[in-house]
């Protein structure tokens, strides 16, 4: 069963925004989509680029390397049939924690 801890502070990324933290040996990148968190693994499937450097149009991430597109609401690739990690999230106090 997995356990909520804390990621960040809600302050800590701004709307339309994301961040790469590292946590419990994992590098996981959050999102603030207009007021909703979301969180995915940082590591893009094409080639590994860096997801939380990515450019984000509403729930849409671009990477920042190639230019895959992923809905980080669900972890879906639009780019092709790939997919990356989503943890669950929730908000607590202005915390943002995840479910590892």
């Amino acid at each position: 069963m997995a356990t909520f801890v804390p990621l960040c502070a809600t302050s800590d990324i701004a709307p339309g925004t994301g961040k790469t933290i590292s946590i419990r040996g994992k590098e996981l990148a959050a999102f603030n989509c207009d007021g909703t968190f979301h969180v995915i693994d940082n590591e893009c499937p094409h080639r590994g680029g860096p997801l939380g450097e990515g450019e984000l149009e509403g729930c849409i991430l671009t990477c920042p390397w190639h230019s895959w597109q992923f809905d980080v609401r669900t972890g879906d690739s639009i780019t092709d049939d790939s997919k990356v990690a989503v943890y669950e999230c929730r908000v607590e106090g202005g915390q943002v924690l995840v479910a590892l």
